[in-house]
């Protein structure tokens, strides 16, 4: 197997096009560094500055692929200083890049007023795409994917966060929501007594060595995170849509157990909605919880 602690290949700038003057919106890996664009790399090696969360950390990515750009820190307590620098040198046609620790900048990362302002003033702001934990962690998750709400972090206090919790309980979508490692056991708690026992998806290291995604009710999962050790890593809690909650059907569980036992999944899926007269997709999320827990 290829050693992921060294590039896998050499980039050859020049091959690619120049980035044009303006602000360039640049997604990073969330964990493994080969994630990365070749686009985003190209413009990362050519512009005039990359603003970036920590420049410690980005400067980590940047010695993996032998990038030595001109760093600069645009964080939550600089950002509006570093706003009027950056809409200055915007306005010198320089090429300035906009990235952030991991992942797609402005996703619960500063940099939406610096955008909204760049806007405003008539310069050119595009985006490198790439890795994104919260699509990502949808689409391991086996819940719908159809229309999500991407919540972000809940609060931190007990009241505050079962308050928001109610506030989401009649939406009609899945839900994407981040989590810190020390609050995650009480935060299942509270959704589970907020939401029912609705079928989820805790993924954690997305991407990473030890990539990890327990499925399960959220009372299921509650209890599985209910330890005094915090899990390691960041992590995101993927919730099914209102209608998902097992207790729709008592039998539900005890049908596809049973059919599971005798075919497969995709069969035993079919055959248990059609028993029930339950939507395919609660039931196969149900069924993922059987086959697919870690």
């Amino acid at each position: 197997m290829p050693d992921p602690s060294k590039p896998a290949l050499k980039l050859d700038i020049g091959a690619l096009a120049a980035p044009e003057p303006g602000l360039h919106i640049i997604a990073t890996p969330i964990g493994n560094l080969g994630d990365i664009t070749l686009r985003a790399l190209s413009t990362l090696a050519r512009a005039d500055i990359v603003y970036c969360e920590d420049t410690r950390h980005s400067r980590k990515l940047f010695e993996h692929f032998g990038l030595r750009p001109r760093l600069a820190a645009y964080h939550e307590h600089s950002a509006a200083e570093t706003r009027d620098e950056i809409l200055a040198a915007l306005s010198d046609g320089k090429v300035i890049a906009l990235i952030s620790d991991a992942g797609t900048p402005l996703v619960s990362d500063p940099g939406f007023k610096l955008v909204r302002e760049a806007i405003a003033a008539g310069h050119k702001v595009t985006t490198e795409p790439g890795a994104s934990a919260v699509i990502a962690a949808l689409t391991l998750s086996g819940l719908p994917t159809d229309r999500f709400l991407f919540v972000g972090f809940l609060a931190a206090k007990a009241a505050a966060r079962r308050a928001e919790i109610i506030a989401l309980k009649d939406v009609q979508a899945s839900l994407v929501i981040y989590e810190a490692p020390q609050r995650i056991g009480a935060c299942l708690q509270d959704l589970a007594a907020g939401l029912g026992p609705r079928p989820a998806a805790v993924a954690r290291e997305l991407t990473k060595f030890h990539e990890e995604v327990k499925r399960g009710t959220l009372d299921e999962l509650a209890r599985v995170f209910a330890g005094n050790d915090p899990p390691k890593g960041e992590i995101v809690i993927v919730i099914g849509p209102p209608g998902n909650e097992a207790h729709e059907a008592p039998d539900l569980d005890a049908a596809l157990k049973s059919a599971l036992a005798r075919t497969s999944l995709k069969e035993a899926v079919a055959q248990v909605s059609a028993e029930l007269g339950m939507p395919r997709r609660v039931v196969y999320a149900r069924a993922l919880s059987f086959t697919k827990k870690s």
